[in-house]
């Protein structure tokens, strides 16, 4: 939430907007660090204190550095968890145990499978039709629709939005012609320009009798609007809002479960997602790190009804409520007859999806790309499978060129951006970094054919922890028109190239550090 001060500068008081956290989630997270300090305070204590207790900490630590080896995983992630217990044996060790899992109460396991039984769709024939246009393409929707539990889809039309100013105006025109529903979730919105455009319409529909959901991330907006915005939206405005994940004075792995999606579904008609959040910098209002680039796409069709399954399903699993009877949203209908082929699909940590869904979809992308891979994320932190991948694919002569932001929004993580730069450029993978200011988007694009756009970025957060969501498209006609939109973009971008590490002893051990720890971050 933002506030104003006074703040004494060059010689004279001035107004000064910043933000703060609200008193709830000091709180929270006050009550959560007393409580890890006392789990180990006591751990630590019945060691020094009752006999033999340590025998059965060194057999608990024994058990777990075992169960980390074993794991079906990422190795990065297991090397990190190894050191944590290793090197610090009792703190290491209370964190792992109290950390490492995600568990889901009975209830939300049931309620999860609810959601995904009430709807079913029969993609036999479009699979059949893309396995007749392309075979190799076939088996990249097949393992995408399996790993995401998800379906292929045809007749839906795409509109791509090179720029949030774009989007937010097509927003604004679909959601002034909604008549039965209106479902949104964000990980980002802060008060500003763009969320009082929706939000006026918002209000206006609600009251007309439009149904209007909300879901927005509880950490995502924890500098951004007040800690019980969502008790206003619901009691003032009759806007039905529940926060994802709500940040609780609890030590445990359910913190870390945020929602980095970004969907708006209306009326089961029209669907939209990329990397656009509702603040005034995505749609350059504010200018907090130069021009602030990012992109959109609009889905009308049956491919809508993916996007109201993963709304409904963030939604009910955040409330206590009974799910209701789903068909009512379930009504998107066929409004083309193109030979494109869509799949909204989501992603997200385990216990909820059993694969690294956004991971595999783009490992899949780069081993079946024959003449090029366009990519363009704000952040390049991957792991040394995906990192091979990259470097596999431009050893077989594929043109892979990377964007990445010139002005960083974290200076910590565009370093190690810039690490894993260095290490693509010797692999001949050509990275350019948009010169005036930051990108946002995350899109990958191949062979003027098939692409994926959404809300993933290249890093361990939306890789491994975040819920995330994301649209794969066979579709020449849009894969074109992002395809051109890429090449302005590095026309305003300047290419990096081979450097010797200029940071200095302090630096490097900084992002040693960070990398070490990234996977659990």
């Amino acid at each position: 939430m933002k506030k104003n001060i006074k703040v004494y500068e060059n010689g004279r008081y001035v107004d000064k907007e910043i933000n703060y956290i609200p008193t709830r989630y000091i709180i929270a997270i006050l009550i959560t660090i007393l409580e890890i300090l006392g789990i180990i305070g006591c751990v630590v204590a019945l060691a020094i204190y009752v006999p033999y207790f340590y025998i059965a900490l060194f057999i608990t630590e024994i058990v777990s550095i075992i169960t980390i080896v074993v794991s079906q995983g990422n190795p990065d992630y297991k090397v990190a968890w190894l050191f944590f217990v290793v090197m610090l044996p009792i703190v290491g060790l209370m964190l792992f145990l109290i950390f490492h899992k995600r568990k889901l109460p009975k209830k939300a396991i049931k309620r999860l499978k609810n959601l995904h039984d009430s709807y079913d769709y029969d993609d036999t024939k479009n699979f059949q039709d893309l396995k007749k246009i392309d075979p190799y393409i076939h088996t990249q929707a097949v393992s995408l629709c399996h790993t995401a539990n998800v379906h292929l889809y045809k007749n839906t039309q795409l509109e791509y939005y090179p720029l949030g100013e774009d989007m937010h105006q097509a927003m604004l025109t679909e959601l002034n012609n909604a008549k039965k529903f209106i479902f949104l979730e964000y990980f980002i919105i802060e008060d500003g320009q763009f969320w009082k455009s929706i939000l006026d319409i918002l209000i206006e529909k609600a009251k007309a009798g439009v149904e209007v959901k909300l879901v927005y991330d509880d950490i995502g907006c924890m500098g951004t609007l007040p800690g019980n915005y969502y008790k206003t939206l619901r009691k003032k405005y009759n806007i039905q809002t529940v926060l994802f994940s709500k940040l609780r004075a609890q030590a445990d792995g359910e913190f870390n479960n945020r929602s980095h999606r970004k969907i708006l579904v209306i009326d089961g008609q029209v669907g939209f997602t990329g990397g656009v959040n509702i603040a005034d910098e995505y749609i350059n209002e504010t200018l907090r790190f130069g021009h602030w680039k990012d992109t959109g796409i609009k889905l009308s069709g049956e491919a809508v009804n993916e996007l109201t399954k993963l709304f409904l399903t963030d939604f009910y699993i955040n409330t206590p409520h009974t799910p209701e009877n789903f068909n009512k949203y379930y009504i998107a209908k066929n409004i083309s007859n193109s030979n494109n082929f869509v799949i909204p699909f989501g992603d997200g940590p385990k216990p909820i999806y059993n694969y690294d869904v956004g991971k595999t979809a783009i490992i899949n992308l780069l081993s079946q790309a024959k003449d090029y891979v366009y990519i363009s994320t704000p952040y390049l932190i991957i792991d040394n499978e995906l990192m091979s991948a990259i470097e596999n694919t431009a050893h077989r002569g594929v043109d892979i060129r990377i964007i990445v932001p010139n002005i960083p929004d974290k200076k910590l993580v565009f370093n190690m951006t810039k690490n894993s730069c260095r290490q693509l450029i010797k692999s001949n993978v050509k990275i350019y970094k948009y010169t005036p200011g930051f990108i946002h988007a995350k899109q990958y694009i191949a062979d003027d054919k098939f692409g994926i756009i959404g809300t993933i970025n290249l890093d361990y957060r939306s890789l491994t922890h975040h819920f995330e969501n994301g649209v794969w498209i066979y579709d020449k006609t849009t894969i074109e028109i992002i395809k051109q939109d890429m090449f302005k973009v590095m026309n305003h971008s300047h290419l990096m190239n081979e450097e010797k590490q200029k940071d200095n002893v302090f630096t490097k051990l900084i992002n040693i550090i960070v990398r070490l720890f990234a996977p659990l971050l």
